[in-house]
């Protein structure tokens, strides 16, 4: 079911920073790219119930448009803060090893997929995508122009690491049909770049950002860490200041968890140089109020964009979306998702790939989808996941929408968040009415703490799973 999407109705988009309030909250919580989060999927969810979630949108029983992701795996080399399912390296055959089955996959699919499909959305995402050569780039357009179809208009997009991509191969790119792009920067600071094993110099990120600009791309975003080792305020400053020149569309601001336990790469990182939490409040708080001045929208969580950016767009006319690569422009959309570790998402369905690359072959090679997990909503996760989807993407809930469309009365359905509700109320993170909230400025920064208020997975049942921060 779908809720109608509610306007941002001219509230300020500009982020309140209270430092005391972020303190006196759970530290830590999903991101709800997904709802229920991934650490809630189970085995029992396997290929045949994935078959039959393809069977219900081939009979027309799911009628929403389709987007495409794609796993490149492969990384040329490893950068220490990554705990991203990767393969470092140097072999271009293992891509061509890889490609082979990614088209067994796509064969296994198609007879499910009823025709080609129109595509609304691509994403390549890794892993490294550029590991792969302009040769087999084009392979796997070639395979995805079999099974669908890019359209006008469409959001194409890939993830891009400076380091290893010429202007040609960007221009490359834009002939194939991408218009979207997401830049790896993290730091600019020559200490922390060492402290992380990731060298890029600004010569050869403005050359891919320029070039981009050059074959079309309709946006540009950077991707920067803030909690790195050995960085502070000041260094910040010189290195928003350096990616402010580079004039991105898109900026997203993430924290660094440093977790050595958990992620092995991390391990080779002096954690005595890690700035503690106080530094790295200083240095969101800068960066923060550093792009709101700078005329930057707040989009969300950890994005901003300029202001005529579709996504800052979509988020002022009230149908900004939320997906496993985050924020989106595009209307709801059901998910192929291929390559290992890959998650999908068709209707009330999500099914995700081996994580093991040997299990993924040998998957494909007994003539299976490789699907490992997933997790079939029910009606309670359905109304949960429409909820959580406005918070985190308009920032206001209608009471009254929800008892429409669900058949519930939300004031008895959710006696207990209302409860917990009304304590957020007082600590200034939403304004509470009789048929409905809406986010504060300040409440926006913490918007993960105000859906977690509605996550009865995260209420009721134990995960092992170690969420980020949620600021």
């Amino acid at each position: 079911m779908k809720i109608i999407p509610i306007q941002n109705n001219g509230q300020s988009d500009k982020p309140e920073f209270d430092r005391a309030l972020i303190a006196s909250l759970p530290a830590s919580g999903p991101r709800y790219t997904s709802y229920p989060t991934a650490d809630r999927f189970h085995s029992g969810f396997g290929e045949s119930e994935y078959l039959r979630a393809l069977s219900l949108r081939t009979m027309g029983v799911l009628n929403k448009p389709l987007s495409l992701y794609i796993h490149i795996p492969f990384c040329n080399t490893i950068c220490y803060y990554c705990g991203c399912n990767k393969i470092i390296t140097k072999d271009k055959s293992r891509a061509d090893a890889y490609i082979e089955y990614l088209e067994k996959e796509m064969a296994l699919l198609a007879p499910h997929l009823n025709g080609r499909h129109p595509l609304a959305q691509l994403h390549f995402g890794g892993g490294t995508p550029t590991f792969l050569s302009d040769e087999q780039l084009e392979r796997v357009f070639g395979m995805i122009a079999r099974y669908f179809q890019l359209i006008p208009g469409g959001e194409y997009s890939i993830e891009i690491d400076p380091r290893k991509v010429s202007r040609e191969t960007v221009l490359k790119l834009g002939k194939l049909g991408f218009n979207r792009m997401s830049v790896g920067i993290q730091d600019f600071d020559p200490k922390v770049q060492a402290a992380v094993n990731r060298i890029q110099t600004l010569e050869e990120t403005r050359e891919v950002i320029e070039a981009a600009r050059e074959a079309g791309f309709k946006s540009v975003s950077v991707d920067l860490i803030y909690g790195l080792p050995h960085q502070s305020v000041e260094s910040m400053k010189t290195t928003i200041d350096t990616v402010l020149s580079l004039d991105p569309d898109r900026l997203a601001l993430y924290h660094y968890a440093h977790l050595p336990h958990i992620f092995k790469p991390q391990r080779r990182i002096d954690t005595a140089a890690v700035p503690d939490s106080e530094e790295k409040l200083d240095m969101l708080q800068y960066c923060v109020q550093t792009l709101t001045e700078r005329g930057y929208v707040f989009i969300g969580m950890d994005h901003f964009a300029k202001p005529g950016d579709e996504l800052a767009i979509a988020l002022k006319e009230g149908w900004l979306q939320r997906n496993f690569q985050g924020y989106s422009t595009y209307a709801d959309c059901d998910l192929i998702a291929i390559g290992v570790s890959s998650i999908g998402k068709i209707g009330s369905t999500y099914a995700q790939n081996e994580r093991d690359i040997d299990a993924y072959y040998a998957a494909l090679d007994a003539g299976h989808l490789p699907v490992m997990r997933g997790y079939q909503l029910n009606q309670d996760d359905l109304l949960r996941r429409s909820i959580i989807q406005d918070l985190m993407c308009r920032f206001s809930l209608d009471f009254q929408l929800y008892q429409s469309v669900f058949g519930i009365p939300f004031d008895q359905y959710f006696h207990e968040e209302l409860a917990d509700l009304e304590k957020l109320a007082v600590l200034g993170l939403i304004r509470l009415r009789p048929n409905g909230l809406t986010v504060t400025p300040k409440g926006r920064f913490l918007i993960r703490n105000i859906a977690m208020v509605f996550d009865y997975h995260l209420r009721h049942k134990e995960t092992k799973a170690k969420y980020s921060q949620t600021v």
